[in-house]
């Protein structure tokens, strides 16, 4: 039976490129633990007991034709405090984002390796 998510993980094709968005953009801290592997990458910890990994390798998608709303693509949802902070954020940072058409607050972005990503607003 499932009990949670550990991590996700995603490919990297610039590994600085993609520090600058998951750690400017995001705010997350790289995880020192992460063993030495036979390719870079970085962890991060985004809640008690759950990460996203990120690998750096080249694209296979890369060149792909991606949906232009992330709701519609294969993607992972985070939960977020305040949605509306993260798009000011976006829009400063000129990250395009657009809104979840299911009425919740929530929006999708890409980060620079066109992983689509979903922010979902946490519940008081």
């Amino acid at each position: 039976m499932i009990l949670g998510i550990h991590h996700v993980t995603f490919i990297s094709s610039d590994l600085a490129r993609s520090r600058g968005f998951y750690e400017g953009l995001l705010g997350l801290k790289a995880d020192p633990k992460r063993p030495l592997m036979s390719f870079d990458g970085v962890w991060y910890d985004v809640a008690p007991g759950q990460q996203i990994h990120l690998m750096l390798l080249p694209n296979p998608d890369a060149g792909v034709e991606r949906p232009l709303h992330g709701g519609r693509d294969r993607h992972v949802a985070f939960m977020v405090e305040d949605v509306k902070t993260l798009a000011s954020h976006l829009l400063s940072a000129g990250v395009a984002f657009t809104l979840s058409q299911s009425g919740r607050s929530a929006l999708f972005c890409r980060d620079p390796d066109d992983n689509a990503l979903e922010f979902v607003q946490a519940k008081p």
